[in-house]
C-alpha cells in the first residue's frame, strides 16, 4: 500500500514555510528522507507533545468526527513534527466531543453546523465558529426502486445517525417543506453512528437510510443493489430558500481564540492548505484517510472524496453561507440552533 509520500512537493513546502513565517515562528524543516513510522501509519496517533513548549508554539487540542469533517485535516495531521505542538482526536459522534469542548479539555473541534450554534447559546457566547468545512453531503439511499421524490418517503422507515444535529434537522425541514409530517408520516430509526446504518442495510433490517458521504460509497461497495435515491443538497437547493445546506464547521473556545490569536490564524492557514491538498490529491489523501481509520479503505475514500464537498470557508464567505442556513433551521425549529440565532460575534473574522 502506498503511504504518504516521503518527500513533500516543493509547492507544499513553500506554502508551509510561508505560513509559518506569517505566524511569527521559525519553521521546523523536516528531514526529507523520513516519514511517519509504519507502525504509526496504521493508526497514525500523533506523538505526545513535550512537557514544555516554546512560547511561539502553543499546545492546541483538536477533535473531529470520523467522516468528511475529519477528511480535510489529514494532510495537516500528518505533517512531520506536528504532534509536538498540536494533538488530534477522532471521534465517532458529536456526543464524544462537545462535553470536552465545553469543559475546556479541547480547544478546537469540527462539529455539525447547527450544533455550533447550540454550543454558542449553551456557553453564552463561549464558542466561536472559525470555518465552514463541509457543505451538503447527505443522501437518501434505498435497497429498491420506490423512492423517486421526497414525497415517496411517506410511510417509510428511515435509518439514520445524527439525532439532534444537522442530519435530523435538515431531514425534518425537507420533509415538512414537501408536505410530510416528520413525526407522523415517517418513522426515523436513529442510530448512534453511520456505520450502524450501513450494517442495518446489509443485514436487511432496513431498506432506506439517510447517509452522508463517504458512508454512501462504503455502503454501495458492500451492497450491489443499493442506489442513491435522493441528493438532499439538490432537494434543499430546489426549495430556493436563499440558503445552502451545510454539514460541518470548525469551532473553538472563545477564551482560546482571544488568548492565542496567532495560533488560530496559523491553524486556518494550515487547514486551508490541507483541504486544498486533499481535494487535489485524492489517491494520496485516501491512503491517509484509511490509515487514520476515518474510512475503512483507501479505495472507498478515493471514490467518495469528489462527493464529500470538503471546503475551508472563512470570514465573510463563511458568514453568508452559515448565517443563511441557520436562519432557515431556526425558522423551522428554534431548538435546532439552541433557541435563538447566534450574534455576529459568533462568526470569527467576518
Amino acid at each position: 500500500m502506498k503511504l504518504y509520500p516521503r518527500i513533500l512537493s516543493l509547492s507544499l513546502t513553500v506554502l508551509l514555510l510561508l505560513s509559518l513565517a506569517a505566524c511569527g515562528r521559525k519553521p521546523d524543516i523536516p528531514d526529507t528522507a523520513s516519514t511517519a513510522p509504519e507502525s504509526d501509519a496504521q493508526g497514525l496517533v500523533p506523538s505526545d507533545p513535550p512537557a514544555e513548549l516554546p512560547p511561539e508554539a502553543v499546545q492546541t487540542r483538536f477533535a473531529a468526527l470520523k467522516g468528511p469533517t475529519a477528511m480535510g485535516l489529514v494532510h495537516l495531521m500528518s505533517m512531520p513534527g506536528i504532534g509536538e505542538h498540536w494533538t488530534f482526536t477522532l471521534a465517532g459522534s458529536a456526543d464524544e466531543v462537545t462535553p470536552a469542548l465545553i469543559k475546556g479539555d479541547l480547544d478546537v473541534a469540527c462539529v455539525p453546523a447547527n450544533l455550533a450554534s447550540v454550543l454558542y447559546n449553551k456557553t453564552e457566547g463561549g464558542v466561536v465558529c472559525l470555518a465552514v468545512n463541509t457543505l451538503g453531503v447527505l443522501y437518501i439511499v434505498e435497497n429498491g426502486d420506490e423512492i423517486q421524490s421526497v414525497a415517496d418517503l411517506a410511510g417509510k422507515t428511515i435509518v439514520s445517525a445524527g439525532k439532534g444535529s444537522t442530519p435530523e434537522y435538515g431531514l425534518r425541514y425537507l420533509l415538512s417543506e414537501n408536505g410530510i409530517d416528520p413525526d407522523r408520516d415517517v418513522t426515523i430509526d436513529w442510530k448512534s453512528e453511520h456505520s450502524e446504518c450501513v450494517a442495518a442495510l446489509a443485514s436487511g433490517a432496513a431498506t432506506v437510510a439517510m447517509l452522508p458521504q463517504p458512508f454512501v460509497t462504503a455502503a454501495q461497495n458492500k451492497l450491489e443493489h443499493l442506489r442513491v435515491a435522493l441528493d438532499l443538497t439538490a432537494e434543499w437547493d430546489a426549495l430556493d430558500n436563499g440558503s445552502a445546506m451545510i454539514t460541518g464547521v470548525a469551532v473553538a473556545r472563545r477564551a482560546f481564540v482571544e488568548e492565542h490569536p496567532e495560533t488560530v490564524k496559523c491553524f486556518l492557514q494550515y487547514y486551508a492548505q490541507s483541504v486544498d491538498w486533499v481535494n487535489a490529491n485524492p489517491a494520496e489523501a485516501a491512503e491517509l484517510i484509511a490509515a487514520y481509520g476515518i474510512i475503512e479503505s483507501a479505495a472507498i475514500a478515493e471514490q467518495a472524496l469528489p462527493h464529500c464537498n470538503i471546503v475551508c470557508l472563512t470570514g465573510q464567505e463563511m458568514y453568508e453561507k452559515l448565517s443563511g442556513y441557520l436562519q432557515v433551521l431556526s425558522a423551522a425549529a428554534p431548538e435546532a440552533v439552541g433557541g435563538e440565532l447566534p450574534r455576529d460575534d459568533f462568526f470569527y473574522g467576518a
